[in-house]
Parts: structure tokens; C-alpha cells; sequence
């Protein structure tokens, strides 16, 4: 499903215009991505956690060359699917 179609299944499940689920819909991406670059959490509860996970500096290994790399620490959004979810989708 891409951004088109979830747009139409919201505002058909609550009655609202396209443009409108639109709109609604960029405002809940827009603030759960606030939420992350300020280093809060985003907890919906039946659906599932957005939060910021921070992966420490390590070693790799160039495959083409075999030879060894530092790979930089850096910070990446994880989400967790809440109990509801993960039960429905089995």
C-alpha cells in the first residue's frame, strides 16, 4: 500500500474528504518524526512504539576487498509492534 491508498482508506473509514486524510495524515508523520528528532518515544497503544535507537561505532568488512572499516556510530528509528498488532498479523 503506498501514501495514494492509505489516504483514501482513512478517509473512507472516517468519512473525510481525501484532502483532509491527507492533511491528517502528514500532521500524525509529521509530529511522530518531531517526536524522534527530539529523542522522545512514540507509544500507540494496540499498534506498536517509534523510538530512536543509537548503534554504536564498529568494525566491518569490505566485501569487495575483504579489508577491514570503521563503520561510524549513528542514531536509527526502530519501531515495535504492540500486542494487538503482532497478533493480528499472524
Amino acid at each position: 500500500m503506498n501514501k495514494t491508498q492509505l489516504v483514501e482508506k482513512i478517509a473512507a473509514g472516517a468519512g473525510i474528504s481525501k484532502v483532509a486524510a491527507k492533511k491528517a495524515l502528514e500532521a500524525a508523520t509529521a509530529a511522530v518524526k518531531d517526536a524522534l528528532v527530539a529523542g522522545d518515544k512514540v507509544q500507540l497503544i494496540g499498534f506498536g512504539t517509534f523510538a530512536v535507537k543509537e548503534q554504536p561505532a564498529r568494525e566491518g568488512v569490505n566485501p569487495a576487498t575483504g579489508k577491514k572499516i570503521k563503520i561510524a556510530a549513528k542514531k536509527v528509528a526502530k519501531f515495535k509492534a504492540g500486542a494487538e498488532l503482532a497478533e493480528a498479523v499472524k
